[in-house]
Formats: structure tokens, sequence, C-alpha cells
């Protein structure tokens, strides 16, 4: 083998075989202190794709989790109100037949008749009608039963009426709320599987990067060992003209 000095090549490999191990120790270190799997695009460029989806996706399920409550927290006040309505329709049953006794005096039918009237004002767009929800109107224009103003304290078959409509009302109200409860703990189990796989995918396995570290920590060390020898070698055709 010819013993040359213009070019060293055997200094030339030792120097890229150590700049590749110290890129190596280094994307290592820098894993390990982030925490990351992906400290950059290049790292993994499909799993970075896939890791940023299923994040996205999670806080997607995240946000409909927050959505359920806020239906299920409009739908309890909802309920609330018509549960005070079949109250009101309740007591205006009692006083329609109150109305009825020929015992009653014609002041105690008026007193009847009065109360009546009051409750009816309560169901109607001033009363419970105009209940709100964070500004909303619950009810809209119809009230909280619809054609209250209709009724009379003679009209025993128009309040039963209106006591099967707000029956029917709560139990169309129950049945939202137990969907969007059910929907909260699907999204709840979704976000968090979303949320591992995510994981799974961006974040550093310590144990198996740990044992890259030393690997290319010795190499690195090795290398720097090795170059020096190559760039000793050099000193061989000194000893030719000396």
């Amino acid at each position: 083998m010819s013993l040359i000095i213009n070019n060293n090549t055997a200094a030339t490999n030792a120097a890229n075989n150590l700049s590749a191990s110290n890129a190596q120790l280094q994307s290592s270190l820098n894993k390990l202190s982030s925490g990351s799997r992906i400290v950059k695009a290049s790292d993994d460029a499909g799993g970075l794709a896939a890791a940023m989806s299923l994040s996205s996706a999670a806080l997607n399920a995240g946000s409909q989790v927050s959505k359920d409550a806020d239906q299920v927290s409009y739908l309890q006040t909802v309920d609330g109100v018509l549960q005070v309505a079949g109250s009101i329709l309740t007591r205006m049953s009692q006083l329609a037949s109150l109305t009825g006794d020929a015992t009653m005096s014609t002041t105690d039918q008026a007193g009847y008749s009065t109360e009546f009237s009051a409750l009816q004002t309560e169901l109607g767009s001033t009363g419970l009608g105009a209940a709100e929800f964070n500004g909303t109107a619950m009810f809209g224009t119809a009230g909280v039963v619809s054609g209250v103003s209709a009724l009379s304290i003679t009209d025993a078959a128009g309040i039963a009426t209106a006591l099967a409509g707000i029956a029917s009302a709560r139990a169309s109200n129950g049945a939202a709320q137990s969907v969007a409860q059910f929907d909260s703990q699907v999204q709840t189990v979704t976000q968090t599987n979303l949320q591992a796989a995510a994981s799974q995918l961006s974040n550093v396995d310590v144990a198996a990067e740990s044992t890259n570290l030393a690997k290319w920590n010795v190499l690195v060390q090795y290398g720097a060992a090795m170059l020096a020898q190559a760039n000793q070698t050099t000193q061989v055709a000194l000893k030719l003209i000396q």
C-alpha cells in the first residue's frame, strides 16, 4: 500500500464516522431531555403527522365532552322549569275542582278564580314562559305551556291536556339528558384512547433511548480515539525523510 501525505483517507473516514456518531448522540440527548421521540420532523415524518392528527382528534373529543356537559346543564334547567310548571298546573286543576264545589261561597270561588288567573299569568310569556338560559329564551314565543292563555278555571279537560303535555316534555327532556350523558362517556373514553395513541407515537421510550445513548456515547469516544490514531499514520512518512 502506498504511503502518501496529501490525503489521509483513514482519517477522513474516521472523522465522518465520528461526526455521524456524534449526531446520533446529540439526537439521543435531545430526545431524553425533551421526553419526545420526535424532536424534529425528520426524526419520523409519518409518526409526527399521525401524532398530530390523533392529538387534534383527542382535543375535539374533549370539546365534545364540554359541549355535552353544557347541554346537560341546559336540559336540567329546562326540566326544573317544566317541573314547576307541572306543579302550577296541578294546583290549577285543584282550583278547578274546588270551583265546582257547590258548598263554596261566591267569595271563595272568586278567590280561587283570582289565584287561577295569577298562576295562568305565571305560566305565560311574562312568567315561566319567559325563562332564559344564558340570555336565550328556553321556550320561545309559545311559552312553557302551549295555549295556556286559553285555559279557564272551568276547563278541566284543557288543564289535563296541558299537564299531559308537560309530562311528555319532561320525558323527552330526560331522554335528551340521557343521550348527552352517554355521549359524554363515549367521548371521554375516546379522548383517553386517542391521547394514549398519540403519546405512544410521540413520547420517548426512556429505557430504549438510554440504551441508545450509552451506545452512541461509546462510539463517539471510540471514534475520537480512532481519528487520533488515523492522524498519526502520516507521522510514518516523516520518519522516512529524517
